[in-house]
């Protein structure tokens, strides 16, 4: 019989907001392979969105949290562990939410928006049902 440890939820966490930030990346490493996003780079603007100083300060603030998150799921108190991946995990999938009604031809956005929304649902799940520690 094979040996199986069990994973405490903190690693279960820190492993899922992992995953998630390589959906995100590599998602984002497979648009700059389309010719109309560079174009798009090139003339500063994207899917009608003007490429500034502020959209990008907003872009990143908005991966910096996930990328975040992998740190603080397995070091902040349990309870505000607990709470920080409820409430973050709501928030990112309301984001894929946001990010599955933007109509694009382009399949392997809807593949990976969905993805990371069960993974973010994982968290939330995980987080949800975070066992009690007995008396």
């Amino acid at each position: 019989m094979l040996e199986d440890m069990k994973i405490n939820v903190k690693m279960k966490l820190a492993a899922l907001w992992t995953a998630v930030m390589f959906c995100y990346t590599y998602a984002d490493i497979l648009a700059h392979m389309r010719a109309d996003i560079i174009e798009g780079f090139l003339a500063g603007e994207v899917g009608g969105v003007q490429i500034t100083q502020e959209t990008l300060l907003g872009s990143a603030i908005l991966m910096m949290i996930p990328i975040v998150m992998i740190f603080l799921s397995l070091t902040l108190k349990a309870k505000a562990d607990r709470w920080a991946n409820i409430i973050l995990g709501i928030v990112y999938i309301v984001v894929d939410l946001a990010t599955l009604l933007t109509p694009t031809e382009w399949v392997y956005y809807y593949i990976f928006a969905i993805a990371e929304a069960v993974l973010l649902a994982l968290i939330v799940w995980y987080a949800w049902t975070w066992p009690k520690q007995e008396d």
